[in-house]
């Protein structure tokens, strides 16, 4: 049995931006070799590299007849995010506890990972550990060691693990420079999908800066490698022996290679490990907004951004942002001067920085440029990204209001009707239905949706969103701000 995806995909999330502490790591010590041109054999890289790849059996206490531990509430199968999923290898069915005694230490899971310093750190996969107590580690030539001391980082699915090699010295690999690798460039994948350790294939990044929403930070290059169950944590290397990519994740309908695999970015990788290695967490700046999601390029226009930006769902009250004097609609265009397209390039910019250093961030409001100072604070550890959730259908009692010209039916809804239905919004309008083929659906809009405001005005009441949405249909368009679950998106309605 394989254990199938963790992350939900979705148009994106509300976000801290945050990031990383910029650094160096502990390096691997091997001397890497360098193929040119065509080669006929890859085996000079691959005998420097698989000595340092080793297979991890997560472990975990379980007692008689009780369940394995559990594992991310994203892990649902119902959440699998349009065929990604994570692969490592579950071992559910392969040893379970006898019906009496004491509780025992079973396998949860068996992946891969590297050594990356030769005293001992291994790098992996935070979802191959994910809920172990201990991990059993296999080397190539068959040495084995038991750790628990495992340090991880769920945001990025990234861990590692500590092993003590008694005063030798392991074999080691480096993490290279991902950016400087181009689609088309040949790759190798090692690690042991199902269970076969030592196992090497090749291919061609197929491409770079992938964000599937699987993590809260995505940066993952895309590979034809063949790559399985049992792969996840093992090294991506380029043809110098160096890892430019964790291989975590598969693109499949089978729960097999289909050609499509997914590798978290050594460069992504290098700042959350190094902060692992050297105290056990990973601690980010942020500045503490949500962003809109899903900007077409006409609602873009409606905040005067006319090559890319981010524009502010929501200020996080006494965060950096708020501090600084950022407010909801401002459209963020720059930090520091360099310009900013979207939501993932404002990420890394602000992952580039120190925790306690300041940042200017250009913006416009009300399409007038300005730039504001913020100063970056450590990111709560509560402070999580939530994935854009879909509609939930409704059964709305209310009087509805008929929008005939953007094919909707609304309604009011008071404080104790929005708590009494759970709804983010302690008040206001609520889309209780949507016309086939009409405006509102064509433009994404679905029952279940709160309307916060439209062209950029809060709204009240059905009458109030009504004629707001219909003068500006009758206009240039109608910009509505709509919330799912926590999630605000920005919907440009424009009449047929």
């Amino acid at each position: 049995m394989f254990r199938r995806a963790l992350f939900v995909v979705g148009l994106a999330a509300s976000l801290g931006i945050g990031g990383f502490f910029a650094g160096s790591i502990v390096q691997g010590q091997n001397t890497s070799p360098v193929l040119k041109g065509d080669p006929t054999s890859f085996r000079d890289v691959v005998k420097a590299v698989l000595p340092a790849v080793v297979s991890v059996d997560s472990k975990a206490i379980v007692k008689p007849g009780g369940r394995r531990p559990a594992r991310s509430t994203e892990d649902d199968e119902d959440q699998v995010p349009d065929n990604f999923r994570r692969f490592f290898e579950d071992l559910e069915n392969r040893q379970r506890p006898g019906s009496g005694g004491a509780a025992v230490e079973q396998s949860i899971g068996f992946g891969s990972g590297f050594i990356i310093d030769a005293k001992g750190v291994i790098l992996t996969n935070y979802h191959v550990v994910e809920g172990a107590k201990s991990a059993e580690i296999t080397l190539g030539d068959g040495r084995k060691f038991t750790s628990r001391d495992i340090k991880g980082d769920q945001r990025t699915d990234l861990a590692i693990i500590r092993i003590d090699p008694k005063g030798s010295a392991l074999p080691s690999i480096q993490l290279g420079d991902s950016s400087q690798m181009e689609i088309g460039d040949r790759v190798l994948a090692v690690g042991a999908p199902f269970g076969l350790t030592g196992t090497v294939t090749h291919g061609i990044v197929s491409a770079k800066g992938r964000d599937l929403g699987l993590n809260r930070y995505d940066d993952f290059l895309q590979t034809d490698a063949a790559i399985n169950p049992g792969n996840s944590g093992g090294p991506l290397v380029n043809l110098e022996g160096k890892v430019i990519g964790i291989n975590s994740a598969i693109k499949s309908r089978s729960g097999g290679f289909q050609g499509v695999g997914m590798a978290i970015s050594s460069n992504m990788a290098r700042s959350v490990v190094r902060q692992l290695v050297e105290g056990g967490a990973v601690k980010r700046p942020y500045i503490g907004i949500e962003a809109v999601m899903g900007l077409s390029s006409e609602a873009a226009a409606q905040f005067g951004l006319t090559d890319g930006g981010v524009v502010i769902a929501k200020v996080r009250e006494g965060g950096p942002a708020a501090k600084g004097g950022l407010k909801a609609d401002d459209a963020i265009v720059s930090v520091n001067g360099k310009p900013v397209h979207d939501i993932r390039e404002l990420q890394r910019v602000i992952a580039s920085q120190s925790l306690s250093g300041a940042v200017d961030i250009g913006i416009l409001r009300d399409a007038k440029p300005m730039t504001v100072k913020v100063q970056l604070e450590e990111e709560p550890q509560n402070y999580t990204g939530s994935p854009v959730p879909r509609p939930r259908s409704v059964n709305v009692e209310e009087d509805t209001v008929a929008v005939k010209k953007a094919g909707l039916e609304i309604a009011t809804v008071t404080a104790g009707q929005a708590e009494k239905r759970g709804l983010p919004q302690r008040a206001g309008v609520i889309i209780a239905g949507v016309d086939r083929g009409g405006v509102a659906e064509s433009a994404g809009l679905a029952p279940g949706m709160m309307i916060l405001k439209v062209n950029r005005k809060p709204v009240a009441t059905a009458e109030e969103a009504k004629r707001m949405i219909e003068g500006g249909l009758a206009d240039a368009g109608a910009t509505l701000h709509v919330q799912t679950g926590d999630a605000i998106s920005v919907i440009f309605l424009q009449a047929k």
